[in-house]
């Protein structure tokens, strides 16, 4: 039988996976921090709107997960997103490792990680291949983000 941590993680994914992004928004505590290498630092309600803001944008998406692994204080998973990347058109297979730390039955912190510079290469082409480790161009994408963030929160 497994943890009841690991059973919120596993409702989180297959929540991603039909891009049911209240129920993922559910499973976070109300103080939740989220961080990946593009939204580095979201708190509270920044972390549900941005999956929200993901989700309604998902074109051509599927997502895998598996590896999950949780206990009382803290869990682990590793999913595979894909997806059209609504700015350039290409498609992108984004390979990520998950951490979580868990309170009163929620997830209060998820840390994403994955490879920036894969990425850019991917949804950006040529750019991304030749620019997209350097962090001016890891900062741009960045700043695109978070703008992007804002404006999906001040139109809800």
């Amino acid at each position: 039988m497994s943890h009841p941590n690991a059973e919120l993680i596993q409702r989180f994914y297959s929540a991603f996976q039909r891009l049911d992004a209240e129920s993922m928004a559910g499973c976070y505590a109300a103080d939740v921090h989220f961080s990946d290498p593009v939204f580095t630092d979201l708190r509270g309600a920044q972390a549900g709107d941005m999956w929200r803001m993901l989700c309604s944008r998902a074109e051509g998406f599927s997502l895998s997960f598996d590896g999950v692994e949780a206990d009382e204080h803290g869990g682990r998973a590793r999913w595979v997103a894909s997806y059209r990347f609504s700015a350039t058109g290409r498609q992108v297979v984004n390979r990520i490792q998950a951490r979580f730390v868990f309170r009163d039955g929620l997830i209060v912190e998820h840390h994403d990680h994955f490879d920036l510079w894969r990425w850019s290469r991917q949804a950006l082409g040529l750019k991304g291949l030749l620019l997209g480790w350097a962090a001016p161009v890891q900062a741009a994408i960045r700043r695109q983000a978070a703008r992007g963030l804002e404006q999906f929160r001040a139109s809800r």
